[in-house]
């Protein structure tokens, strides 16, 4: 299906990009912990590729695009080398790549919900994978630096739940045959602002209701 909605040339395109920030933000990560380069390089390439990875391997598409496309693999790598030597900078930029991050949410949310429908799945399941895609990698990112992932943490922003939006608008869109480039763009780039402004208002997801927990929050 998303075949027929972009050419191959801006699919490759937009998935390199969406590689390449997920990669930058798995790098600096390693920075801070004070991981070494081959630690810096794993937790790039595990952050960009880990959700597609996991959809691929979920829907049958083997061996993953990760594994057939030598692109895929040393974005990361090239990720790995800007962070490494110009970390500072990066850091003074962290910003921007939030921006970018958002963005690579919004796009893997609607090109892994796609294909995920393209192999097979039901609606719900596709979203739910197309939500897995955008969220995948970050959650093996904070596991491998022995955090709690971001999107389990009351105390961040949301981050799965504009992923989860973007992905039910492209399901609403196949169900009543609108999906079409406009469409689709339509439902990255909500994702994409939803994600934008919850850290900017600092929207986070409720707690349990009528929470009366005596154990010191961390």
């Amino acid at each position: 299906m998303l075949q027929q909605l972009f050419s191959p040339s801006v699919q490759h395109s937009v998935d390199m990009v969406g590689i390449f920030v997920f990669a930058i933000s798995g790098a600096l990560l390693a920075v801070r912990k004070n991981f070494d380069v081959f630690g810096i390089a794993v937790l790039a390439e595990v952050t960009a590729l880990g959700g597609g990875l996991f959809r691929d391997i979920v829907i049958g598409a083997v061996p993953p695009a990760a594994f057939t496309d030598l692109g895929y693999f040393l974005t990361p790598l090239l990720a790995t080398v800007v962070v490494f030597f110009l970390h500072p900078h990066v850091e003074r930029i962290q910003r921007a790549v939030y921006v970018f991050d958002a963005a690579g949410l919004g796009l893997f949310c609607v090109s892994g919900t796609t294909k995920a429908y393209d192999y097979g799945l039901s609606l719900t399941s596709s979203a739910t994978l197309g939500m897995a895609t955008a969220v995948g990698g970050g959650v093996l990112r904070d596991v491998l630096a022995n955090e709690v992932p971001s999107l389990l943490r009351w105390d961040r922003d949301l981050y799965a739940v504009p992923a989860i939006v973007g992905a039910t608008m492209v399901v609403l869109c196949i169900h009543y045959d609108a999906l079409s480039p406009l469409t689709t763009a339509l439902a990255a780039v909500t994702a994409f602002v939803l994600r934008l402004l919850a850290m900017k208002y600092h929207w986070r997801a409720p707690r349990a209701w009528n929470r009366r927990s005596t154990v010191r929050e961390e």
